[in-house]
């Protein structure tokens, strides 16, 4: 895939915070991840991508257009840390509104549901789900439209070792088959399972390449150890908010 992304002198304020600081980025095929502490800017990075954040100054291109253009709706799928569907609603009824809304198939249905493995889950109310269970019904949203670009905001919180291992090898099959998959994490653990991976803090990322090479790059044995040596290094900043 081509440049699918392109972030350049991003800034974005929040009170007297500056909660990305002139973030210049490409994102391209494969998974890219996002790391970092919680409040240093991730979450806002993405609500920047999809083109729901207001900013300071800087711009975002995807596919060429300036983020939240209309005309890449289809083609983009987010997936907020809080799940974005009725409560009220079962799956199978949540699917069938999005997929209305999205102009997708009866099909589409099935293999979102299929992908996250929901197809038992089809007929439970929304509400009554855990919330595992309710973030996999967000992310079978995200899937109707087989997007180009996937954008996850923390889809593994709160998941067990079993389905957070499914979902990464999910996420790389939708890789695989050419989509930009941009996901964050602020757990370190994860980071192996990334093909790139950008390590962020105070709104700047501080790293930026494969997991074996940071390693290589710090003298470290894991992404974590990485991360203290490059923040112990680097230039003094509170965290962002």
């Amino acid at each position: 895939m081509d440049t699918a992304v392109v972030v350049a002198g991003l800034t974005v304020v929040r009170g007297h915070t500056r909660v990305l600081d002139g973030l210049d980025l490409e994102i391209g095929g494969g998974v890219t991840g996002l790391l970092g502490p919680s409040g240093c800017g991730k979450s806002t990075l993405m609500r920047a991508l999809v083109g729901v954040q207001k900013v300071a100054s800087g711009s975002v291109l995807v596919f060429g257009q300036e983020s939240g253009s209309a005309a890449l709706r289809p083609r983009i799928g987010y997936v907020t840390q809080a799940a974005s569907v009725y409560d009220d609603l079962t799956v199978a009824e949540n699917l069938a509104f999005f997929a209305a809304v999205l102009g997708a198939d009866a099909a589409a249905v099935h293999a979102a549901l299929d992908s996250v493995d929901l197809r038992a889950r089809r007929d439970q109310v929304v509400g009554r789900l855990s919330g595992g269970e309710r973030s996999r019904v967000s992310l079978a949203v995200a899937l109707l439209n087989q997007p180009d670009l996937l954008v996850l905001d923390e889809p593994t919180v709160g998941l067990d070792p079993v389905l957070r291992r499914d979902l990464w090898g999910l996420f790389h099959r939708l890789a695989d088959a050419g989509a930009a998959v941009f996901v964050s994490s602020h757990v370190m653990d994860e980071a192996e399972r990334c093909d790139r991976l950008l390590l962020m803090r105070a709104g700047r990322i501080i790293a930026d390449g494969s997991p074996a090479a940071i390693k290589q790059q710090t003298g470290t044995k894991d992404i974590e150890a990485a991360f203290l040596s490059l923040v112990s290094t680097g230039p003094g900043a509170g965290d962002a908010q």
